[in-house]
């Protein structure tokens, strides 16, 4: 973190080029990375500067670079980029300037801290060893998430990233005890003022915090957004609370990065990414952890560019998740949702045995039915379900049966598909399949089970 300088700086803009300017030092102080300078006659104009050599500082526009031109006069503010946090944040829709954008009245907030913290030291850290419950069934099942652990949401374009974070912050945040931070990164303007709408709607808007920098933004701006985000997380987890903490989308904190990567000029690395990639990514990861005075559970959608998942960009912010959920295109065209790819799929839940032994034996049972579902789905497309041998039609009708019941009406999507949204617990979603590997529904034609909530919805 920067330290304040005695002396005041104060320059000249030589250059500019897109969210670049040059700036030419005339003070005997100099600028320390990360100082905020704004324009003499202008206080609204910020710079952040990034880069200096002697006399010549490389600085990042914060703000609209129309209000900037050759000759102006830029003066040191002596801090780094700060973002205001307290209470008074609750309920409220903010930019990364801390302004509101939900029309209401200016926020009250308790002091201000710099988004570029630093990690908090190891011996702080508190691991977290307890499920969390998410009401979703497919993924109480398949991939459990940890309280304070790193949940990602992995798939390329339109299979449902959105929706499913969305959904899960209704869950969570309203049977939730703690506070919600949400941290929209090149976020539509249309998702934003849907989930604003959504939130306030089932009355949890008021222990949530949006910031958002859309995608109208400059990549400066959508960068620190992420920053800003987690700041305010890190706020609310040291005063004792529980923090579920959002972010929409990774990939575009990776992408931003890049662009302002790309401005300064500097040599790419791998497929054209920024040789920093990794440490930018950590930066952020590192900072989303629970300590011995509260606790954060981040979840992270992570957009995978033509469905690569070997994509650097992808797998730097894959390389830290406790769980990554995995999303099918084959799933979600065929109206399966949520459209969860079980194969490359991964809780740490489950391999470190914090389900229950009943969960884990049935999850065991259910991937070997699947796998062999899949051999004969191709043979069952050319002369049907009937040609099978007995013992293959009951196991093949079973395991349809169960991914028929992993589908669930959404809270989010009620407007969309006309079904009311269901939360349903770990414990009925295990009993329910067990009923149905059982043999218990075999009566039953599998497409009852689609786009239910448990099965005593069916059965009454």
């Amino acid at each position: 973190m920067a330290e304040k300088k005695k002396g005041p700086v104060s320059g000249k803009v030589t250059m500019i080029r897109g969210q670049i300017a040059m700036v030419e030092v005339s003070s005997v102080d100099k600028p320390v990375l990360y100082e905020i300078m704004q324009a003499a006659s202008d206080p609204t104009v910020k710079l952040e500067v990034y880069f200096q050599s002697e006399q010549t500082v490389m600085c990042v526009i914060l703000s609209e670079s129309s209000k900037i031109a050759r000759g102006q006069t830029v003066v040191g503010t002596g801090e780094v980029f700060q973002i205001g946090v307290g209470p008074g944040c609750l309920g409220r829709v903010v930019n990364l300037f801390g302004d509101p954008q939900d029309g209401g009245e200016p926020i009250k907030t308790d002091q201000n801290l710099s988004i570029y913290q630093n990690k908090p030291p190891l011996t702080s850290i508190k691991s977290g060893l307890e499920l969390m419950e998410t009401g979703i069934k497919a993924i109480d099942f398949l991939t459990p998430f940890l309280r304070g652990g790193k949940i990602g949401f992995v798939g390329g374009a339109g299979v449902g990233k959105t929706i499913l974070l969305t959904e899960l912050m209704h869950n969570v945040t309203l049977r939730h005890k703690g506070v919600a931070v949400f941290s929209g990164v090149g976020e539509r303007t249309r998702e934003g003022q849907e989930l604003f709408s959504r939130l306030k709607e089932t009355g949890v808007m008021d222990k949530t915090v949006l910031i958002l920098g859309q995608m109208n933004e400059n990549a400066a701006i959508r960068y620190r957004v992420a920053l800003a985000g987690v700041t305010m997380a890190e706020y609310f987890r040291d005063q004792g609370n529980e923090v579920m903490f959002f972010i929409d989308n990774m990939f575009r904190f990776v992408q931003a990065g890049n662009e302002m990567s790309t401005l300064l000029g500097t040599l790419p690395s791998e497929q054209a990414y920024q040789a920093t990639l990794q440490s930018e990514v950590s930066n952020l990861q590192d900072r989303l952890v629970s300590t011995q005075k509260g606790s954060i559970t981040s979840v992270q959608t992570i957009y995978v560019p033509a469905d690569d998942v070997t994509d650097p960009g992808v797998n730097a912010v894959l390389s830290f998740l406790d769980t990554a959920v995995v999303l099918s295109r084959s799933s979600a065209q065929i109206g399966l949702y949520p459209p969860i790819d079980i194969g490359p799929s991964t809780s740490t839940a489950i391999s470190r045995n914090l389900v229950s032994p009943r969960h884990k034996d049935m999850l065991t049972v259910f991937r070997q039915l699947l796998d062999k579902y899949d051999k004969l789905s191709s043979v069952v497309a050319i002369v049907g379900e009937s040609e099978l041998s007995a013992s293959d039609r009951l196991m093949f009708g079973r395991t349809k049966k169960i991914i028929n019941y992993l589908t669930q009406p959404f809270f989010s999507t009620e407007l969309h598909t006309g079904k009311k949204g269901v939360y349903v617990e770990r414990d009925t979603t295990i009993n329910d399949i067990a009923d149905i590997l059982s043999g218990s529904v075999d009566h039953i034609p599998s497409e009852k089970l689609l786009f239910i909530g448990s099965l005593k919805e069916i059965l009454k």
